[in-house]
């Protein structure tokens, strides 16, 4: 024989089922800030602001000793990409310069959003494209 179950006063149980309810809901919305947090933290990257005040610290320079390196760098780079048309960070990046001929205009191109319709291209002028390419040192941080 099985024992039965005495009903509680609906009272009683009412209360213990929403606060097993409550409990659970602030659980999941902590939870739900944790890792919020964590996407935040992650998605945010560095200002220059910020970096400078990092590299000062770590190689107990000023922060004006710092910025000044990091603009010596850009101007570096731009004096080294406008005689040999590339530069290169030891271990960490090479940025090029590549020349992109200018490209003619196309008429009744088929349109991929609109099957059957056709649009027209305009011309490209001619231009420079970087592209920055990581080193073997730089992947093997990731």
């Amino acid at each position: 024989m099985a024992k039965e179950k005495k009903p509680c006063a609906k009272k009683t149980c009412a209360k213990k089922t929403t606060e097993k309810k409550v409990e659970a809901k602030a659980e999941k919305k902590v939870e739900k800030k944790a890792v919020e947090k964590k996407v935040d933290e992650k998605a945010k990257p560095l200002t220059k602001t910020q970096i400078i005040a990092q590299l000062a610290e770590n190689a107990g320079l000023n922060k004006k000793d710092v910025s000044a390196v990091i603009d010596q760098l850009a101007a570096l780079i731009q004096s080294s990409l406008a005689v040999t048309d590339s530069f290169t960070l030891p271990g960490l990046v090479k940025i090029e310069k590549q020349w992109v001929p200018e490209k003619p205009g196309q008429e009744n191109v088929p349109d991929p959003f609109h099957p059957g319709q056709t649009t027209n291209r305009p011309a490209k002028p001619a231009h420079w494209k970087i592209k920055v390419k990581a080193l073997k040192a730089l992947k093997d941080m990731v």
